[in-house]
């Protein structure tokens, strides 16, 4: 049962993050804490997320490297974040958080699927941004939630598809990629965990591909939807988690 939960997991995951450029922890999560401790499934996932997540930048190259200042603005200011929420953790409980991240995540989706027309920003906003981007790397931290709120904020601007992405990809491997590399550090990936990784993998990358091919078929503004989507459901998940 624990290694079909496994494979199940990886397969939610990879597909999730091909198709939107994040959520493999919050999909895949709900499986692997059934039968892993959390150091051990968030261990996991961040790895996952980091692979996957790889794959995903390849399709949105170009436009990282024309919007390359945009990106800048976001990840420079969650680094330091990163290491903020690392040092929350001996002061805030992370299920706490993960609630209060889960009701934001209900509120937003809920109301904008709520409303037929999704509201667009499409002045320039640095500063606002790089706050995004900072509270992104303390989530990313704390609780592996990286891109909750980076999702959220450009969900709202009017920017395509390929130049949302190339926010939230990269964004979301840059984090989680140097929060793998703490858990690294930290002896996390002990012989057991590796050896569920080399099965988790092959299962979130082979699946990854599937969710670019979805991609790919997707509008502008059905990408937009399909990300305020996949937070309300996203929410529900994490509350109903957070509750058990």
């Amino acid at each position: 049962m624990s290694w079909f939960l496994l494979v199940l997991g990886a397969a939610a995951g990879g597909f999730v993050n091909g198709l939107a450029g994040f959520g493999t922890a919050l999909f895949a999560l709900g499986f692997w804490l059934q039968f892993l401790p959390p150091a051990q499934a968030v261990a996991i996932a961040v790895m996952v997320s980091t692979v996957t997540g790889l794959q995903g930048v390849l399709i949105v190259r170009r436009d990282i490297r024309e919007n390359s200042r945009r990106l800048a603005i976001f990840v420079c200011p969650a680094l330091p974040g990163v290491l903020v929420g690392a040092a929350a953790l001996s002061f805030v409980e992370p299920g706490f958080l993960k609630f209060l991240v889960a009701a934001f995540m209900l509120l937003y989706g809920g109301f904008f699927i709520l409303r037929r027309n999704l509201p667009r920003i499409d002045r320039s906003t640095p500063l606002i941004d790089a706050i995004v981007g900072f509270l992104g790397g303390i989530l990313g931290g704390a609780a592996s939630l990286s891109g909750v709120l980076p999702t959220m904020w450009c969900a709202m601007r009017a920017w395509p598809k390929s130049e949302t992405r190339a926010v939230l990809q990269p964004f979301n491997v840059i984090v989680l990629g140097v929060t793998a590399a703490v858990f690294f550090i930290t002896g996390a990936y002990d012989a057991e965990v590796l050896t569920l990784l080399a099965v988790a993998l092959p299962v979130a990358v082979i699946s990854a591909q599937a969710g670019i091919a979805a991609f790919r078929r997707l509008g502008d503004d059905g990408f937009r939807r399909l990300l305020i989507g996949l937070m309300f459901f996203s929410g529900v998940a994490l509350v109903l988690r957070s509750l058990v």
